[in-house]
């Protein structure tokens, strides 16, 4: 930890300048500051471990390092002739850090729910299912942050041109940019639900080496639980389409709905409703439940602003 707590800020400031160069018209510097420090943390990773015998301290360092690199190649967009980004005066500062937080509390809270259902899963699993269970569970956790990543993208990649359009009142483009958002969240759905239900044990063997009981039991956990991969792109870029028109109410409560409120609830009472292989069912039903709601939003949101009502 000695290397990695000494760019703890970097890892934020990462974060946070990329969503800015994006917006500044910068979309391939930030992508090609998170590669580079990203391809090197990889091969640093067997560099300092194995080559320079570093162990677990040579991981450390190129995660370090790589975080470093991502920084520095960030901040050369602020040397650019197109850098638009600069420092002023701010005024009304506790309203705007008010309206920040709002708004970005439900991409937030996207994160930490991982690890709070994790915990949730975890527990029920290990009393109603076994250590075997709880292995399988470990693999599809590990997919399930692939395909949240994928529709990370798809929100960051819509929301600067949504964003500027809402300010802008060009409903036409807001739309046109919703539909290839909803396209492309469609895509990484059935892309992922497809290779779940086709090649189940080819992700166990990726992630482990299991047991013969684990490749048995694991096609029916993975399909069952990866039926929620058909809706979960689509629930979480509608935090950042929400976000986008300042419609925070209704990110957060996707958000916490689907990272708790309704997840939760479902891991606990399924298993006693319907019997212990009801768990697997408890992240389906809560996407289904939430792109309900999320659909009828979109649609009135949309009906709003062509009818000129921006509030």
């Amino acid at each position: 930890m000695r290397h990695i707590k000494l760019v703890i800020p970097a890892f934020m400031f990462n974060q946070m300048m990329a969503a800015f160069l994006r917006n500044d018209n910068a979309p391939g510097l930030a992508t090609a500051a998170v590669l580079a420090g990203g391809i090197f943390n990889i091969f640093g990773d067997y560099f300092f471990v194995f080559v320079m015998d570093m162990g677990i301290t040579g991981a450390g360092l190129a995660t370090a390092m790589g975080a470093g690199i991502t920084f520095v190649v960030l901040l050369t967009h602020f040397l650019s002739p197109k850098n638009t980004l600069k420092l002023v005066k701010i005024h009304q500062a506790a309203e705007k850090i008010r309206k920040i937080l709002t708004v970005g509390f439900s991409t937030f809270f996207i994160d930490v729910a991982m690890g709070i259902l994790t915990m949730m899963f975890n527990r029920q699993i290990v009393r109603y299912l076994g250590t075997d269970a709880l292995a399988v569970y470990g693999v599809i956790v590990n997919i399930s942050t692939f395909v949240q990543c994928c529709a990370y993208s798809v929100g960051q990649a819509a929301q600067p041109v949504i964003s500027i359009n809402f300010g802008a009142g060009k409903v036409s483009r807001i739309g046109e940019t919703l539909k290839y958002g909803l396209y492309s969240a469609g895509f990484f759905a059935a892309v992922w639900t497809l290779l779940i239900f086709t090649f189940p044990n080819g992700f166990i063997r990726i992630f482990m080496d299991s047991t013969e009981n684990v490749r048995r039991i694991a096609p029916e956990i993975m399909r069952c639980y990866g039926l929620s991969f058909l809706l979960l792109p689509f629930n979480i870029f509608s935090t950042y389409y929400f976000q986008s028109v300042m419609q925070a109410r209704d990110s957060f409560l996707v958000s916490v709905s689907r990272g708790m409120v309704i997840s939760g609830g479902l891991i606990y009472l399924l298993p006693l409703l319907a019997g212990p292989k009801a768990i697997w069912f408890a992240m389906p039903v809560t996407e289904a439940a939430v792109a309900v709601y999320v659909l009828v939003e979109i649609r009135r949101s949309m009906k709003r602003f062509r009818s000129g009502r921006w509030k």
